[in-house]
């Protein structure tokens, strides 16, 4: 601790206040810059970038594809895989899937170095922050504004670079630093160094960035061998951000995250053996690019992460596994989007889909009533771990309803007209039952969403009334999960009478509603509101659970 003590004094005697100020300041700028360049390149491209995402799900080699290529648009390989994860979560994208993505957005990531190491870059900078003000102050094409704003971060970007550019090299050439520097002759305190300072700044694109700047003159005593071993060290630092981001998440995001550290943990160790045992590895570089050692850092950085994309490729199914094996399934996992009884693999003929389509939508049914359960009983007692495996459910439920939808839409040459019937009652009966399923949820997010922020109280009748309607709500489901299961007429017609019950019981609670409000002492509107709110989509529910029944009708 003392030597590094000393090794701050020494600096701040070498440089100066000002030039420890340049380059804090400098990295500010820098990171501030990219933050830019990253929000006016979604913006521009965001859509686009969500569809070649989605389209990722054909097949892993496409998927690292573009994985590599959006990267390169938005320059964040930790945002990419952010994005990998939602789409897990809605339903999109498998986990072998999103693994494959990722190994692609480690790709896309370091063109950066190789900007970063063009000699001059920097010198440009100037220019493209007055190109950028002028077009996104001046202009009034929005799509103009949107460049202009991409270049100004560009530039604020190079800007912040050169700022810190001198400093930074006046500082490495310190003793203290230099000893440092010696002491990263071991390999393990180098990738140590790497991966620590990067997980602190929370980006990879900076920490080589500012490597490159300390090599580009050629005037910093960073041996290769060491500056490869950082690198190493700053690939394994950005997957910091991503395992903490999905802390808070689902089990799902949680093994993607861990896939990613986990994938890259053993690059940097086979990589790391290799080299030190092979040297002639690294120096295939530096004689593929003499002189050049910010050239040099920014080819083997990415010869790194894609032989490491290669080499992993083909076992990215035995990767998902294996995180399953690591972080196994619950009992009740909500996190799972599985298809029961549909393997597209397997479907040979439209009657044969119509049979596995049905199958599946009655497993469908069946989660849609279960969550609208506990969705009324997360509403009753407050409880947001209930709440929040609501939002999850609902979101397999909608994984479900694309994937039965799909299959059904698939299907060609549909022999008679009795499955042709078929066919198109299940496509309207797997719209109801999500949009079932989307009704209870969203009451529940009203309900939580209004209750924490507003405060908004009900009075105790309208509580039971609620309940009494969430009651007969549920009785109506499970007796449309039943008729449709076994077209009894006698129970469409049951089903039909409670709907007309609870179309009547919707009319009357909201006369008892206004007649209170009209009569308490100190009414509350936003009760009011969320009343009508929570009553209203249980009706939905019922119009739907109605609709379910009445297609079996005779």
């Amino acid at each position: 601790m003392q030597e590094y003590t000393e090794i701050i004094n020494e600096a701040s005697t070498t440089l100066g206040a000002i030039n420890i100020f340049l380059i804090f300041g400098g990295l500010g700028l820098f990171l501030y810059g990219m933050k830019m360049m990253m929000d006016g390149l979604e913006v521009i491209a965001g859509n686009r970038m969500r569809i070649y995402i989605e389209k990722a799900t054909a097949n892993r080699f496409m998927a690292v594809g573009i994985g590599a290529l959006v990267t390169i648009l938005i320059q964040s390989s930790t945002a990419t895989s952010v994005m990998a994860v939602g789409f897990i979560n809605a339903g999109l994208m498998s986990l072998t899937q999103a693994i494959s993505l990722i190994l692609g957005a480690h790709i896309g990531t370091t063109l950066t170095a190789h900007l970063f190491a063009f000699p001059g870059i920097t010198t440009v900078a100037p220019l493209l922050i007055f190109f950028g003000l002028i077009a996104y102050l001046f202009f009034r094409k929005q799509t103009t504004k949107d460049f202009g704003f991409i270049l100004l971060g560009v530039g604020i970007l190079f800007f912040g670079l050169s700022v810190m550019g001198e400093p930074l090299r006046e500082l490495a050439n310190t003793d203290r630093f230099q000893s440092i520097l010696s002491a990263f002759e071991n390999p393990f305190l180098a990738v140590l160094a790497g991966f620590i300072f990067t997980a602190i700044i929370q980006s990879s694109t900076a920490a080589t960035g500012i490597l490159i700047t300390l090599l580009l003159k050629g005037d910093v005593d960073i041996s290769f061998t060491v500056a490869a071993f950082l690198v190493l060290g700053i690939s394994a630092g950005t997957t910091i951000t991503a395992l903490i981001a999905s802390l808070a998440g689902r089990r799902e995001s949680k093994r993607a995250a861990l896939a990613n550290l986990f994938y890259i943990t053993i690059g940097c160790l086979v990589f790391g053996t290799l080299i030190s045992v092979f040297p002639s590895i690294l120096e295939w570089f530096e004689k593929t690019w003499p002189k050049n050692e910010a050239l040099q850092l920014a080819w083997f950085y990415t010869f790194f992460k894609a032989a490491l994309t290669l080499a992993f490729l083909p076992f990215v199914g035995y990767l998902a596994s294996f995180m399953y094996v690591i972080m196994p399934k619950r009992g009740k996992d909500v996190d799972s989007k599985e298809l029961l009884f549909i393997k597209s693999e397997e479907v040979k003929s439209p009657s044969e889909a119509i049979e596995l389509a049905t199958s599946e939508l009655n497993h469908m049914g069946q989660l849609t009533l279960e969550n609208l359960k506990r969705a009324l009983d997360a509403f009753f007692t407050g409880d947001s771990k209930t709440a929040n495996t609501v939002i999850e459910v609902e979101s397999s439920i909608k994984y479900l309803q694309r994937q039965i939808t799909s299959l059904l839409m698939e299907q060609q040459n549909v022999g008679t007209a009795a499955d042709m019937k078929k066919l198109s009652t299940l496509l309207y009966v797997v719209a109801d039952f999500e949009r079932i399923s989307s009704n209870a949820k969203n009451f529940l997010e009203y309900n939580v969403r209004t209750k924490k922020k507003q405060k908004f109280r009900l009075p105790p009748a309208a509580i039971m009334e609620i309940n009494t309607l969430g009651n007969t709500v549920v009785q109506i489901v499970t007796m449309a999960l039943e008729a449709f299961n076994t077209h009894d007429q006698a129970l469409i017609q049951q089903v039909y009478e409670l709907e007309q019950k609870i179309d009547d019981m919707v009319q009357e609670y909201i006369e008892n509603h206004v007649k209170r409000l009209k009569t308490e002492d100190k009414p509350d509107p936003r009760g009011g509101v969320a009343f009508l709110g929570i009553i209203n989509d249980l009706e939905r529910c019922a119009d739907r659970a109605y609709n379910a029944a009445s297609y079996f009708k005779r």
